[in-house]
């Protein structure tokens, strides 16, 4: 029997490519990352559907407690494509990203198991299309923003006390969740406290998860409270 790493490193037995094509995707709307990773472009949303006024059914799979094995919703809902796809029937999943942090951790993968499993599990575990890698920068860009303006004068009067707005990384790191950034010297910064959160919980990520498109994206990230003044 092969081993769990074996099988993370299966390609998948389609190109992405072809997937799409079944699913009615248009080719223009498809962005590859090489042969088995794909995104799909936001005017996939405004085009008619390839099905026409054909009736689908959703089906929500939430709140499961996984067993012991790890059988919980992302196995479940991949049997269940399996099963309907055995039946013939046109079926398309929709699962969460997995994050590295749990991914490196006691809860593992998102991809399933046993013969319930999306493939290439090691590419769709780690790192992806990068997108985790992308919030992660922009929610630290931000960070770094309001420090640097903290040592250049603090024009905007801001309380060192009442920054609400964390840095994040995509690793389970105990050590880094409360810290005391800006040692090291005048040259270095303002010494404050901080902390860091896992990706996942990012509120850049929150955003992006409920943006209906770019300009609601926008209009989000420029509410966003970043700290309080004295």
């Amino acid at each position: 029997m092969p081993s769990s790493l074996d099988r993370a490193s299966v390609p998948a037995s389609l190109p992405i490519a072809h997937v799409a094509e079944r699913l009615g995707v248009h080719e223009d709307d498809v962005v590859l990352f090489g042969r088995d990773v794909a995104k799909l472009s936001l005017d996939a949303l405004s085009r008619s559907s390839p099905l026409g006024s054909t009736r689908r059914k959703l089906v929500l799979v939430s709140a499961i407690t996984p067993t012991p094995a790890g059988e919980g919703k992302t196995t479940t809902s991949i049997g269940l494509g399996q099963a309907f796809s055995a039946l013939g029937e046109s079926v398309c999943l929709a699962l969460r990203e997995p994050s590295m942090g749990p991914c490196l951790g006691l809860k593992g993968g998102a991809t399933g198991g046993g013969q319930s499993r999306l493939t290439p599990a090691d590419r769709i575990n780690l790192h992806f299309t990068g997108d985790f890698h992308a919030i992660t920068s922009a929610h630290n860009l931000l960070a770094s923003l309001v420090d640097n303006h903290l040592h250049f004068g603090n024009a905007l009067d801001i309380d060192p006390r009442r920054v609400v707005w964390p840095r994040v990384l995509d690793l389970n790191e105990r050590a880094l969740r409360d810290v005391v950034i800006g040692l090291g010297g005048v040259g270095q910064g303002v010494p404050r406290e901080a902390s860091f959160d896992i990706t996942a919980a990012s509120e850049v990520m929150a955003m992006l998860c409920l943006a209906e498109g770019l300009d609601d994206l926008r209009a989000r990230l420029e509410r966003v409270v970043v700290a309080y003044t004295r």
